[in-house]
């Protein structure tokens, strides 16, 4: 009988151990960095089920409101809206900086311009300039077609804190569900223009520089470029009893994304490490 009492104890056990899951959602700038650690957490704990999704900061911190995501990546910080409901509802969300990051004003490499200020990105973005040749009269009179983020980005947030000023986007504006999608789009019309993380930035467009500064590790790090943020992941508390977890999957990853291990796929990611690397 205690011979029976053994094994059922030992399968219930490896049962836990292979049931055991990671639920992850937000944003989608955060999202490649996110995969790298997922990659690596995934090697360390192979009985770990891990999901992943990067549709917006919004639908991360949504999924912790509704406990359908574990960890939540955001490029903003709470909303003053979410703090209240976060107040109502007895959460205690933790925000973690996990990184940093610049937002790239990106042109399609064909068009014959290097350098754009806040106000002309203002001017575009809400509809007061229309044409090329508005920005600088050696560009061709053609229509600008703009991209954005749509609004669950924290991207989009970002973008409107810091550039529109509150201002109200134009009805022009075209918006898209991914950063990738904005990549592809601006690489395809010679006449775009879209932002973006400068991890996501590739050869095929152009990101601008912005004052006369460009989007890069060393101009983030020293506050020089004018469009940049911290990223966060974001745990809530109240489902470990409002203390900090010590042991289970959630505290195991927070231990990795923090560590020389993880801050170092920040940097591969093409973002810019919160913490030391221990290069």
């Amino acid at each position: 009988m205690k011979k029976i009492l053994v094994l059922v104890t030992v399968v219930f056990l490896a049962t836990l151990s292979i049931a055991q899951t990671l639920v992850i959602k937000g944003s989608n700038t955060v999202y490649p960095i996110a995969q790298l650690w997922v990659e690596a957490f995934q090697k360390m704990n192979p009985n770990v089920t891990v999901t992943l999704e990067g549709a917006g900061s919004t639908t991360g911190i949504t999924g912790l409101f509704n406990e359908t995501a574990d960890v939540a990546n955001s490029s903003r910080f709470l909303k003053s809206s979410e703090v209240e409901q976060m107040h109502k509802t007895g959460k205690y969300f933790v925000p973690i900086v996990v990184a940093y990051d610049g937002i790239a004003a990106i042109v399609n490499p064909n068009l014959g311009i290097d350098n754009i200020s806040l106000e002309t990105l203002k001017k575009i973005y809400t509809g007061e300039i229309t044409e090329w040749n508005q920005v600088d009269p050696k560009l061709p009179k053609k229509p600008i077609v703009v991209y954005s983020r749509n609004t669950a980005s924290g991207t989009f947030e970002t973008w409107v804190e810091k550039v529109l000023q509150g201002a109200k986007l134009s009805p022009r504006v075209q918006m898209l569900e991914s950063s990738q999608a904005e990549i592809e789009s601006v690489a395809k019309n010679e006449f775009a223009i879209a932002y973006t993380g400068m991890g996501y930035v590739t050869d095929k467009v152009k990101a601008l520089k912005v004052e006369g500064v460009e989007p890069t590790v060393q101009n983030v790090l020293r506050g020089a470029y004018p469009i940049s943020r911290p990223l966060y992941v974001f745990i809530d508390l109240s489902r470990f009893g409002n203390l900090w977890p010590e042991k289970g999957v959630v505290a195991e990853y927070i231990k990795l994304i923090l560590s020389p291990t993880g801050q170092r796929l920040v940097r591969q990611a093409g973002y810019i490490p919160a913490y030391g690397t221990g290069d």
